[in-house]
């Protein structure tokens, strides 16, 4: 959806411009040819194999900072790197397409690897390693809270009772053990798919890192600045969906309360209904299905 998105931020020049999910760096790239001298550019990623890659590329290129760490910390980072007000935010949320295809990361069922799941793999706790302590009860919330998977406690059930005899290590591990406690199964969709992406949500908090960084994005928007996220699954895309429409009328008093109305002045103005991604598009990036992108305007 590239196109989309830099029409969506209505791009400047000279503008100052943050990419909050570097990932394999097509979003930054193409912003960063966009922008002119004066023009900045901030990416951020959790995988130090991401940020490692983003600094060999963008190497003595002095518009560009990179920062190794979650987007929750966007508004502290882009102040400490001497920034004021930024013209352009972009959340590109979910697992990237090279780890995906790094079956050592864990992340994907189609390839066998470690059970591990992390962005960071420096920090945190390992799939293999919660699956291996977590009680059945908790596994089987994760599963249902974060992948809405109609299984979980029978799948959480079999986990339980398979670590009982031996840890489960391997990504294919628990892609078969899914695959066979399932009873049932999804058009077009691997019975595993919505257990990795709830074991993968968990480990890595990220509804919890967005819920943090809108507000955060919100305090270093300038005005006329531009706000754009990319979702893949409705719990993120619910998540900023509402953030956006509750900014656009000014927040909201909690139920109840006496005089219930506007907390303050509405800050965003929705540029644009949720857009998705082409058929050309998807049968080049199958990937992208899934994608909706929102764009907010700050006011």
């Amino acid at each position: 959806m590239l196109d989309a998105v830099l029409r969506g931020l209505a791009m400047q020049p000279a503008g100052t411009y943050v990419d909050c999910t570097y990932g394999r760096g097509g979003h930054a790239s193409a912003i960063l040819e966009r922008l002119g001298d004066r023009g900045r550019l901030v990416v951020f990623d959790r995988d130090p194999e991401a940020i490692g890659a983003a600094r060999k590329r963008f190497d003595g290129d002095a518009r560009v900072g990179c920062v190794h760490g979650p987007f929750s910390r966007i508004a502290a980072e882009v102040r400490g790197l001497g920034l004021g007000s930024v013209h352009g935010i972009l959340f590109d949320l979910g697992v990237s397409s090279p780890q995906l295809d790094d079956g050592e990361r864990g992340f994907s069922f189609q390839h066998d690897g470690r059970l591990d799941m992390r962005f960071d793999p420096g920090s945190g706790i390992a799939a293999a390693d919660w699956l291996k302590r977590a009680p059945e009860r908790e596994i089987s919330d994760v599963l249902k809270r974060f992948g809405e998977e109609r299984h979980a406690r029978r799948i959480a059930r079999a986990i339980v009772r398979t670590r009982s005899e031996a840890p489960l290590t391997r990504t294919r591990q628990l892609s078969e053990l899914i695959v066979s406690a399932v009873p049932t199964r999804e058009r077009h969709k691997h019975p595993a798919t919505r257990t990795f992406q709830a074991i993968r949500i968990h480990i890595n908090a990220e509804l919890e890192e967005l819920e943090s960084a809108l507000p955060e994005a919100m305090d270093i928007l300038a005005p006329g600045g531009r706000l754009a996220v990319i979702s893949f699954h409705s719990l993120e895309d619910r998540i900023v969906k509402r953030f956006m429409r509750n900014e656009a009328r000014g927040g909201d008093y909690p139920r109840g309360l006496p005089g219930a109305g506007p907390l303050h002045p509405p800050r965003l103005k929705i540029v644009s209904k949720a857009t998705r991604p082409d058929e050309d598009e998807i049968i080049s990036n199958p990937r992208a299905r899934s994608a909706v992108l929102r764009v907010a305007e700050r006011i």
